[in-house]
């Protein structure tokens, strides 16, 4: 790893070539950005990231995505792949899903993964960028369902970075599975837009 700027393990799902690769991560490191943390070896994963506050999270995310050469995956409903979208939702990855699935959104999602050999899953727990008043339960129960770790990141404004934070392991309980894995983030987060943070993450964020 370097010091700025971790390595992709090699049982992690890849896209690119190390020339995108050198590409992104010096468009990512010359906004004095950083990426910081232990990056976990593992070939399927839930990956989250808190805070959302800004579109500018997609930009910095996007660059360190592309940066690491990590391939993730994120559902859409299936009508956009009828529109002019879907080359560019392909090349992102995005895999379509029926809403109106008769055995549910949480477990056509869990086949899909289950019939993967490597896939990391990405979702936005705030589920908008506008101050939530809660987390949203989806990837929590996708991830335990699917038997598959959740790996937390943080975007970090104040100090310019991207921090890896582990992966948890879920137990089942939510409530209290939660409660971890915010307790996780405390100390390692600051907003873009400290008016929109979640309202759960309020009380977990170290004002400078």
């Amino acid at each position: 790893m370097t010091q700025d700027f971790p390595h992709l393990p090699n049982s992690v799902p890849s896209r690119g070539t190390a020339w995108s690769q050198s590409v992104f991560k010096r468009l990512f490191l010359a906004q004095g950005w950083r990426f910081t943390g232990e990056f976990p070896n593992l070939p399927k994963a839930m990956a989250i990231v808190s805070p959302h506050t800004s579109n500018l999270d997609a930009w910095y995310a996007f660059l360190a995505l592309l940066g690491l050469g990590i391939r993730v995956t994120v559902f859409g409903k299936n009508t956009l792949f009828k529109t002019p979208l879907k080359p560019i939702l392909d090349w992102i990855g995005v895999i379509p899903v029926e809403r109106q699935h008769a055995s549910g959104l949480t477990q056509q999602i869990v086949e899909i993964i289950q019939a993967q050999e490597k896939i990391w899953i990405a979702m936005a727990p705030e589920g908008t960028r506008k101050r939530a008043e809660k987390i949203r339960s989806g990837f929590y129960y996708i991830a335990h369902e699917a038997h598959i770790p959740i790996v937390m990141f943080a975007f970090d404004y104040e100090n310019k970075a991207i921090r890896c934070l582990g992966a948890y392991h879920t137990t089942g309980n939510f409530e209290q599975d939660l409660a971890e894995i915010l307790q996780c983030y405390e100390g390692h987060f600051s907003p873009k837009n400290p008016d929109w943070l979640a309202k759960p993450l309020q009380k977990h964020w170290k004002k400078p």
